[in-house]
C-alpha cells in the first residue's frame, strides 16, 4: 500500500480526527473528574478540620502548655479522615504528636506567611495548598483561631496534612481507562475508515479499470451507474466521454481506411497508364536529340517527370502496404558489405561514395528492403548534402535505443550515411522522417517523392530497428540505420506487429 494512495490518506484523516477527538474528550473528562474529586475531598476534610479545631480551641486556656497542645492535636487526629495535625501556640510553642509524620517545617513558607497575616480581612480565612512530599500528594490546610469577642486571646494556629493518595490512585485508574477508551476509539475509527475507503474507492477503482481498458483500445467499455451522488455523476460523465470517443474513433478509422483504399486504388490504377507512359518516355529519350532545339528540352522534361511520377507511385504503393500492415519481410542471411556495394554500383554512385566496411558482417535482413533503405539515404545525402558521402558499416552491442528493446548480449547492424553539406536545421531534425515534410515550406516541389525517408523508417521498424538523423560537428548531416542482426521473429522482439514475415525465397 503506497503512502500516497487515496486509501492511506482517508485512513490517516479518519485516524487523526478520531485521535484528536478522543484525546480532547478524554482530556476534558479527566480534567473535570479530577477537579470534582479533589474539590469534594478537600471540602469535606477542610470542613471537618475547621469544626474540630473550633471544638478543641474552646477547651484550651489562653496560654496553653505543650502537653495541652499535644492533647488537642491528638483529639483533632482522632477522626475518620486520618489527617496529621501541627498546632502552634503562643511564643511559637509547637505541638506535634510524637507519632506524627510532619512538623512545621513541612508547611510551605508561603502558606505559613498568609496564615499568619495581620490583615484583618485575611486573618479569618482558612488556606490550603496541594503539594508533593516525598513523592506523595498531600493537602495542607492552615488557619488561625481568632478570638470571638473583644478582650479574648486568639487561639492556636493549626495546620492539617491530608494524604491524597487514594484520590491519586482513582485518578490514575481513570486516566488508564480513558487512554484505553481513546485507543479503542482510534481502532474503531480505523475500521470505519477502511470500510468507508472501500466504499468510496470501489467506484474509483472501477473507473480506473475502465479507463485502462479504454486506453487499451476497448472503446465499448462502459460503467454501471449506481445512485445519484458525485461518483455516479462521474461514471455518467465517463460513459458520455467514452461514447463520444468511440464514435469519433470509428469515424476516423473509417476515414483513414477510405483514404488508404483511395491511395492504394489510385496508385494501382496509375500503374497501367504509367507503364505505357514509361515506354513512350524511353522512346522520347532516344529520339530527343532529333527533335530540335525546342523539342529536345521538352522531351527530356517529360521523361524526367514520368520517372518522378513512377517513383512517386511506387513509393505510394509501398506506403499503402505499410499502412495496411501487409508489408512482408523476406529474410535471408546477407553479407552487408556486398549488398551495399551492389546497391551503390547499380546506381553508379561508387565514385561519389566512400564505403567503409569490414568484411564478414552477416545479418538476416530483407535484401530488397535494405537496398531501398541504403539507396534512399545515400540518394538523399547526394542531393541535399553533396559529395563526398561516407557510408560506414559496423556492428555494435545493443544499448538503450529508443524504439528498440534492450536485450543483453544482442548485437546490431549499424549503417551511418554522412555528407559534407550544410547540415539539417535543428527545428527540422524531429520531422525529417515525416511524410512529404519539406524543410523549406516555400519549396513546392522536390526532386524526390517526399516519401523516401519515411519509407526508410518504416522498413527499419518492420525489421525491429530504427533510424535517426543528426548533425556532424564541423558540418554535414548523418543518418544512422540500426537493425538487429537477428530478425524480430527469431528473438521475439516484435511479437505484436501486424507486418507479415517470410523466411527465404524471392520477394
Amino acid at each position: 500500500m503506497r503512502l500516497s494512495s487515496l486509501r492511506v490518506r482517508i485512513l490517516a484523516v479518519f485516524a487523526i480526527v478520531a485521535l484528536i477527538s478522543a484525546v480532547a474528550a478524554s482530556g476534558i473528562a479527566y480534567w473535570l473528574t479530577r477537579n470534582a474529586v479533589l474539590q469534594r475531598a478537600q471540602d469535606s476534610v477542610i470542613k471537618e478540620f475547621r469544626d474540630g479545631l473550633g471544638r478543641v480551641s474552646a477547651n484550651l486556656p489562653a496560654d496553653p502548655t505543650r502537653e495541652q497542645l499535644d492533647a488537642a492535636a491528638l483529639q483533632l487526629k482522632s477522626t475518620s479522615f486520618g489527617y496529621q495535625v501541627v498546632l502552634v501556640g503562643k511564643d511559637d510553642l509547637i505541638s506535634a504528636p510524637s507519632d506524627g509524620e510532619f512538623t512545621l517545617d513541612d508547611v510551605p513558607e508561603d502558606l505559613r506567611r498568609v496564615v499568619n497575616t495581620t490583615d484583618d480581612q485575611l486573618k479569618y480565612h482558612m488556606y490550603f495548598k496541594r503539594v508533593n512530599i516525598d513523592g506523595q500528594p498531600y493537602l495542607i490546610c492552615g488557619t488561625k483561631v481568632v478570638a470571638s469577642a473583644p478582650g479574648q486571646a486568639d487561639g492556636p494556629t493549626g495546620y492539617m496534612f491530608q494524604s491524597l493518595r487514594a484520590e491519586q490512585t482513582d485518578l490514575t485508574s481513570l486516566a488508564r481507562y480513558l487512554t484505553t477508551g481513546a485507543v479503542l476509539a482510534l481502532g474503531a475509527a480505523a475500521v470505519l475508515a477502511l470500510v468507508g475507503a472501500r466504499h468510496v474507492l470501489r467506484p474509483v477503482r472501477r473507473l480506473g479499470d475502465a479507463a485502462r481498458q479504454l486506453g487499451a483500445g476497448k472503446l465499448d467499455t462502459r460503467l454501471d451507474v449506481r445512485g445519484s451522488d458525485e461518483l455516479a455523476d462521474l461514471a455518467r460523465t465517463f460513459n458520455d466521454a467514452a461514447e463520444k470517443l468511440e464514435r469519433s474513433v470509428t469515424e476516423l478509422r473509417a476515414l483513414e481506411a477510405s483514404s488508404r483504399r483511395f491511395v492504394a486504388d489510385v496508385s494501382h490504377e496509375l500503374r497501367t497508364p504509367l507503364a505505357a507512359m514509361t515506354a513512350v518516355s524511353e522512346l522520347l529519350e532516344e529520339e530527343a536529340d532529333s527533335l530540335g532545339e525546342q523539342g529536345a528540352p521538352a522531351a527530356r522534361l517529360v521523361v524526367a517527370e514520368i520517372d518522378r511520377l513512377a517513383t512517386l507511385v511506387e513509393d505510394l504503393m509501398e506506403v499503402s502496404r505499410f499502412d495496411a500492415g501487409t508489408a512482408a519481410l523476406v529474410l535471408d542471411d546477407v553479407d552487408i558489405a556486398d549488398l551495399v556495394t551492389a546497391c551503390l554500383d547499380a546506381r553508379a554512385w561508387m565514385d561519389a561514395v566512400d564505403l567503409r566496411s569490414a568484411r564478414g558482417i552477416i545479418a538476416r535482413v530483407d535484401a530488397r528492403r535494405l537496398d531501398v533503405m541504403v539507396s534512399n539515404l545515400v540518394g538523399n545525402a547526394l542531393r541535399h548534402g553533396g559529395s563526398p558521402v561516407t557510408v560506414e558499416i559496423r556492428r555494435e552491442p545493443r544499448t538503450h535505443v529508443p524504439g528498440m528493446l534492450a536485450v543483453e548480449g544482442t548485437e546490431d547492424l549499424v549503417i551511418d550515411v554522412s555528407d559534407t553539406g550544410p547540415g539539417i536545421p535543428e527545428e527540422v531534425l524531429p520531422h525529417v522522417f515525416d511524410r512529404f515534410y519539406k524543410a523549406d515550406s516555400s519549396r513546392a516541389r522536390s526532386e524526390g517523392s517526399g516519401l523516401g525517408l519515411s519509407i526508410v523508417m518504416e522498413n527499419a521498424r518492420i525489421h525491429g530497428g530504427t533510424a535517426s538523423a543528426s548533425n556532424v560537428p564541423g558540418g554535414g548531416a548523418m543518418f544512422s540505420l540500426r537493425l538487429p542482426l537477428v530478425p524480430p521473429a527469431d528473438d521475439e522482439m516484435d511479437a505484436g506487429s501486424d507486418t507479415s514475415l517470410r523466411l527465404g525465397g524471392a520477394p
